[in-house]
């Protein structure tokens, strides 16, 4: 199936199956790109938030004016920092942003238990590459992809251009089917 892709300068849908690299400076305007993929033409979405807690991303939608009766978190943050956790129906947590083979498994979940057409945001691999490493996270996007090539979903995952070797960021593009790139103006461009 086909979903709409609600970004400037890319093509009007992509299919399903999906994963999309956001490459942008560490104070790129991401919050908008991620919220418009999020919310346009879907019917549950997973946020797997490594770089705010629950709060924050709910926090998020709310401003964006995402519909959060769609959202689920997986917050890897809050357990690690010590954070008070709410639990309810629709946030999850793993014990730290390392906690690879959590997320992957919560993604997995999350696709196995919804129905029609889902999206993930994974906010984002530079974070998990700090806690973790490089190719411990390739390989977990990696594992992310082909669940959305599977269940016929689609991802954008985010990856700061400041933070990794020239190398790093050339492999991670050639992972993915399609690669957002945002400048620090605030300028998009879109090859898929």
């Amino acid at each position: 199936m086909d979903y709409s892709l609600a970004i400037e300068n890319g093509p009007e849908t992509i299919p399903g199956g999906t994963g999309l690299l956001l490459v942008h400076p560490s104070i790129g305007e991401t919050d908008r790109i991620d919220t418009n993929f999020l919310k346009t033409d879907t019917d549950a979405f997973l946020v797997v938030s490594t770089r705010t807690t629950a709060r924050e991303v709910e926090q998020k939608l709310e401003y964006y004016d995402v519909d959060e009766t769609k959202a689920t978190i997986l917050d890897t943050l809050s357990v690690e920092r010590g954070y008070s956790r709410r639990s309810s129906d629709d946030v999850y947590y793993v014990s730290a942003p390392d906690d690879l083979d959590g997320v992957v498994d919560r993604v997995e979940r999350f696709l196995t238990e919804h129905e029609g057409k889902r999206r993930v945001s994974v906010d984002s691999l530079t974070e998990m590459a700090y806690y973790a490493d490089d190719d411990a996270v390739y390989e977990a996007a990696a594992d992310i992809l082909d669940l959305l090539d599977e269940h016929d979903a689609v991802g954008i995952f985010h990856l700061s251009e400041e933070v990794h070797e020239v190398a790093t960021l050339d492999r991670f593009r050639d992972l993915f089917e399609g690669v957002i790139e945002l400048d620090g103006d605030g300028n998009v461009t879109v090859d898929v």
